[in-house]
């Protein structure tokens, strides 16, 4: 009996992995076309610029060759001031609907080993949702990131462009530059750099280290042109924050870690308590909550003088406030209505409290930690607003797959809290596009709709300035005129390279896909200490 189990679990797995395959290939992606017209949709260009319609756009093979305004609204289109469709050429009919350029989401973890979270589930979701372009900083290690890049930039497998960031120190199999010795000089670091460069990794993500490390290592990469960003963690932050690092050629940071630090007055280290543990989770993330009252109060002398400074070094801020977003509200994140249907079992098993797994700090969570969250974040948002007031660069990441938060309904999260920031929404739809081609030193290609681009956008049938949830994969809930309670919104169409991805089969797919794992696992979802 248990043998025939194991017989007929394999043989659906096989189904299963060849429906989805068979989707892939007929159903879920279309393209790439030698011309492609988009006809009537109302552009929201990503540059800041108002929306505008009916809009026609016109892509040939891959690039954007026309972008033409075809009428105004409520007007019938003339039919003979529109582009004409070639032979052979695609044309998608979205009168009514909005196209964005595609989303670039700057802190994206391509699942991970202790999550169970495989590319496949992840990509998904994340082209589910419009991203089309993420940046890793670090993950499984370079050869798997540069590998799954390689499929991508073929189109040979549905996922976002992917820009690789290497851990700083990283070796493997085949990367193994420092022969395992570790970065303990200047002269290492260097080397180590430069073989990174060579390996084809297009930066590098770093977590801290000894000064005259940081800083080799940072001149070297700044040299050779590729991009960096920083977690400052704890164990290397009192002599090493952020400006320290934007003077060394770090050209972005994540989260907030070490800004805090550089704006202390009246402290050169966070007000630990003396029985503090960096290794007990709810330590790490409790006393965390604390850090921007310690700093500089806002639009103070040291305040003003560390922003003015970090804006005058081009020096790009990437947030990710979703990714804390339990911190200040436990119930909300843990509750979310997409995990019953799109979060794996292994996923929501690593959410769980653990003294063992990152970011699963609720040892003991309660009113007074979350207080202390809220105000932190009003501290740390103003500061982020009023960076890009400034004409600071403010860009859109999500940190997914920890604390609660799942890949794709994450980066509209992130969305909402910009704006919850302070940022206008057209604001808020520049920091997820352009602004992070800029930062990526792609928007010469990406991140704008502009002749010359290539074609990555999102299509959706309701306007998302007025309303980002109609963003999330699950749609916003409108009670219309007759009183009918409804889901609209949802990306329907995600276009990368100037393939059409139909975003409603993708999330199908992985609904598929999480119902195989609870079947086979005999599992569902119960709130933590309830079983």
């Amino acid at each position: 009996m248990k043998l025939m189990n194991q017989f007929l679990t394999y043989f659906l797995i096989i189904a299963v992995s060849s429906s989805l395959f068979a989707q892939d290939n007929q159903s879920v992606s279309e393209g790439p076309f030698d011309q492609l017209i988009i006809r009537g949709v109302t552009l929201i260009n990503g540059n800041g610029a108002p929306p505008i319609g009916p809009v026609d756009i016109v892509v040939e093979k891959n690039i954007i060759k026309e972008i033409k305004v075809v009428g105004y609204p409520g007007v019938p289109i003339n039919a003979e001031n529109r582009p004409k469709l070639k032979t052979g050429g695609k044309e998608l009919k979205a009168d009514g609907m909005y196209l964005l350029p595609g989303f670039i989401d700057m802190h994206g973890h391509i699942g991970g080993k202790s999550q169970g979270a495989e590319s496949d589930y992840v990509f998904k979701l994340w082209m589910a949702h419009g991203i089309t372009t993420i940046r890793e900083p670090s993950g499984r290690g370079i050869d798997f990131t540069l590998e799954l890049k390689k499929q991508s930039e073929k189109n040979e497998i549905i996922a976002p462009r992917i820009i690789s960031y290497t851990g700083f120190g990283h070796k493997s199999e085949t990367f193994n530059p420092l022969n395992d010795q570790k970065i303990n000089t200047p002269e290492l670091a260097r080397k180590w750099v430069n073989a990174n460069a060579d390996r084809g990794a297009d930066g590098i993500k770093f977590f801290g280290a000894e000064p005259e490390i940081m800083q080799a290592a940072l001149e070297e990469n700044k040299k050779l042109g590729l991009g960096s960003a920083c977690h400052h963690a704890q164990m290397s932050v009192a002599r090493w924050n952020v400006l320290h690092s934007a003077r060394a050629g770090l050209t972005s940071m994540e989260h907030w870690y070490g800004l805090p630090e550089a704006l202390f007055e009246d402290r050169t280290i966070q007000n630990y308590p003396l029985d503090y543990n960096y290794n007990n989770e709810q330590h790490r993330f409790e006393e965390a909550g604390k850090l921007w009252e310690q700093a500089a109060k806002p639009y103070s002398d040291h305040w003003n003088k560390v922003m003015n400074e970090l804006i005058e070094l081009d020096f790009t801020l990437d947030p990710t406030f979703n990714i804390y977003e339990a911190s200040r509200d436990l119930h909300r994140a843990r509750r979310a209505e997409w995990h019953e249907t799109y979060t794996l079992p292994s996923l929501w098993r690593f959410y769980q409290p653990s003294k063992i797994s990152h970011g699963s700090y609720w040892h003991f969570w309660g009113t007074e930690q979350e207080i202390a969250w809220k105000r932190n974040y009003q501290l740390w948002m103003t500061f982020v607003n009023e960076y890009k007031n400034r004409g600071g660069r403010v860009t859109a990441g999500s940190d997914s797959g920890f604390i609660y938060q799942l890949y794709g309904f994450a980066y509209i999260r992130e969305l909402e809290l910009l704006r919850e920031a302070g940022f206008h929404p057209l604001e808020v739809i520049r920091a997820a596009t352009l602004n992070g081609a800029e930062a990526l030193n792609m928007d010469k290609k990406i991140g704008s709709v502009a002749i010359g681009k290539l074609a990555d956008f999102v299509l959706l049938d309701e306007n998302p300035l007025q309303n980002l949830k109609v963003l999330y994969g699950t749609g916003a809930i409108k009670l219309t005129d007759e009183n009918e309670i409804v889901r609209v919104g949802g990306v329907k169409y995600t276009i990368k390279d100037g393939i059409i991805y139909d975003a409603k089969k993708l999330l199908n797919e992985v609904k598929l896909m999480v119902d195989q794992a609870k079947t086979e696992e005999n599992f569902m979802i119960i709130q933590p200490g309830m079983d």
